[in-house]
């Protein structure tokens, strides 16, 4: 279903009658959506009408039909809320929070300095189909009597605008929305607005320092994992980038060798053991960060995998790579991102795919976030002395751009 009020109103009235609700991306093609059905066999399937093609911003109501399935399977207890992780080259990783995992987040939220409470209005930028957008934005609403503002479209001008006529008093949003805000024309009259709220990955320095320019409020972090929900945050200014604020409380955490371990009781993934992620009690977060041994604020450093934050989602660089290597014009892929997703390909050949050849191929198997913005074709990929591809995205660009030029 795509975003809309209707949306909400049946995911809610879903866990009132005790059901387990498994969200799935309505962006998601047939080739990335059909694994995952085959994986978690629903008993019921829940589409709105015209859920397909571009969402247009957030709908009032939505039609919808219930479709029960013949082959699927009765829920795993406890468990209220399955979201899915970025795509993998293999079994994707299916994540299982109870309800009490749910409720515990809300009181982390609400124990967090700052935090909008009763009578305050938020206008929400993040996707409700995704968790900063359904926890920290709608479940929190509506647990401590805020205001939520949806708009109904996300062209900046007209979400300032939305801001000013409703006095928002706090908003929610991705670096890519910042970016995008801090660029409308005009100095917005926003009196009521205390604070920004940003989640998601990390803010650049120059979109932090363009939106407080033109403001006048710094943008303010929070940071969690889909497995956990909220881990840190810092609403009061004074974190700026890449500070992600310290840990909250109710929560455990601990830092080796520069990477993030999260305390869970229970490992949050259905279907598979994952060991590498969730072993004696922690979750490895595969974030790398540096904690202020002092303030115990943390700081984001990285990844620790291939995956990559991508307006706020995470995409699985691997699967991009294997995408590509599936075109049969293509012997060697490397996925890189730093802006945005750039693809090295080798074809070994002469013959080599076209630029537009390897966007039609990337866009009928990935979601559009997922698609390279860039592509460098070559004959062969350059190797280290261990005979190994270089991933390294500035030694690539060295080597290839010297013999190729990029097509977008």
């Amino acid at each position: 279903m795509k975003p809309s009020f209707t949306y909400l109103q049946v995911l809610l009235a879903l866990w009132s009658r005790g059901a387990q609700v498994v969200l799935v991306d309505f962006r998601l093609t047939p080739t990335e959506y059909e694994p995952l059905a085959d994986l978690v066999r629903p008993q019921y399937l829940v589409v709105a009408t015209g859920a397909d093609g571009p969402v247009a911003g957030f709908r009032q109501e939505s039609e919808f039909s219930v479709q029960r399935l013949p082959d699927g399977r009765p829920a795993v207890d406890g468990i209220r809320l399955v979201q899915f992780s970025s795509g993998s080259t293999g079994r994707p990783k299916v994540i299982g929070r109870p309800a009490d995992s749910v409720l515990a987040e809300l009181d982390r939220h609400s124990a967090l300095p700052g935090i909008p409470g009763r009578g305050e209005r938020v206008m929400l930028l993040n996707s409700v189909m995704h968790n900063m957008g359904l926890v920290s934005g709608v479940l929190h609403a509506l647990a401590v009597g805020a205001t939520l503002i949806v708009p109904p479209s996300l062209r900046p001008a007209e979400v300032v605008r939305l801001m000013a006529r409703a006095e928002a008093t706090a908003v929610y949003g991705t670096p890519v929305h910042y970016e995008l805000l801090a660029r409308t024309g005009g100095r917005p009259e926003l009196p009521s607005l205390r604070l920004a709220v940003s989640g998601g990955e990390r803010v650049p320095q120059e979109t932090y320092e363009r939106f407080h320019a033109r403001f006048g409020l710094p943008i303010s972090p929070v940071y969690g994992v889909t497995e956990i929900g909220l881990i840190a945050g810092d609403l009061s200014g004074g974190s700026p980038p890449p500070q992600l604020g310290p840990p909250v409380r109710g929560i455990e955490v601990k830092v080796l060798d520069e990477e993030l371990f999260v305390r869970m009781e229970r490992s949050p993934y259905l279907f598979s053991e994952h060991a590498d992620r969730f072993s004696d009690g922690w979750l490895r977060t595969y974030d790398r960060v540096h904690q202020d041994p002092a303030t115990g604020v943390l700081s984001m450093l990285g990844r620790a995998d291939s995956l990559a934050v991508v307006g706020g989602l995470k995409v699985d660089l691997a699967e991009v790579e294997t995408v590509l290597l599936s075109h049969p014009g293509v012997t060697e892929a490397v996925v890189t991102h730093e802006q945005f997703i750039e693809a090295f390909v080798g074809t070994g050949t002469d013959r080599a795919p076209t630029s537009d050849e390897l966007t039609d191929w990337c866009r009928e198997r990935l979601s559009p976030v997922k698609n390279p913005k860039r592509y460098f074709v070559t004959r062969q990929l350059p190797r280290n002395s261990m005979g190994k591809l270089v991933r390294d995205r500035a030694l690539m660009h060295g080597r290839i751009t010297a013999e190729t030029s990029p097509q977008a």
